[in-house]
């Protein structure tokens, strides 16, 4: 509903999709996510909306009440809320894949860098007269040459990203 509300009353003021987005201060993307109904935005952001397209977030949020009362602010209030919660779920569900996606690529460079090791450039023996195998080896010394030098700053990355997506117990 809020974002059928989005287009439709953005469309009735004759606006597109980028001059809202440049008067709201977002990206065009940002607000078509909100359009297509993949996201919603903040309390915050509802009432920057409301107050670019000259309406009451009430009416953003389907509402058609002239004056606000007490309950319908509750109302509001509780839509908000319930808004809000649903961000952060979503929040907490993509900082945990970005978790497990850092340990993911830990393992799989830790993996590689032992079947390396393993491996000890045995290629090097190969004979190289035959183009085919010549072509192979290269391959892997070249392979073998980038990872080694770029594995342990991604390794380093993908550490840091993991102690940054960890959860962090909330004290009130």
């Amino acid at each position: 509903m809020l974002n059928e509300n989005i287009k439709a009353i953005r469309k009735s003021k004759g606006l597109s999709q980028e001059e809202l987005a440049i008067k709201l201060n977002v990206v065009r993307q940002t607000l078509s996510k909100w359009e297509r109904g993949l996201s919603v935005p903040d309390s915050d952001m509802l009432i920057c909306i409301s107050e670019v397209l000259e309406i009451p977030v009430s009416t953003l949020l389907g509402e058609t009440v002239m004056e606000p009362k007490v309950d319908d602010l509750k109302v509001i209030s509780e839509k908000l809320e319930l808004i809000n919660l649903q961000l952060a779920k979503r929040k907490t569900t993509r900082r945990k894949m970005f978790h497990w996606l850092f340990i993911a690529l830990c393992v799989v460079i830790v993996t590689i860098f032992a079947v390396l090791i393993e491996l000890n450039g045995s290629y090097l023996g190969w004979d190289f007269s035959d183009p085919e195998t010549a072509v192979a080896g290269v391959v892997f010394h070249a392979f073998e040459w980038l990872f080694v030098r770029s594995a342990p700053i991604i390794l380093i990355v993908a550490i840091v990203g993991i102690f940054l997506t960890r959860k962090t117990s909330e004290v009130f």
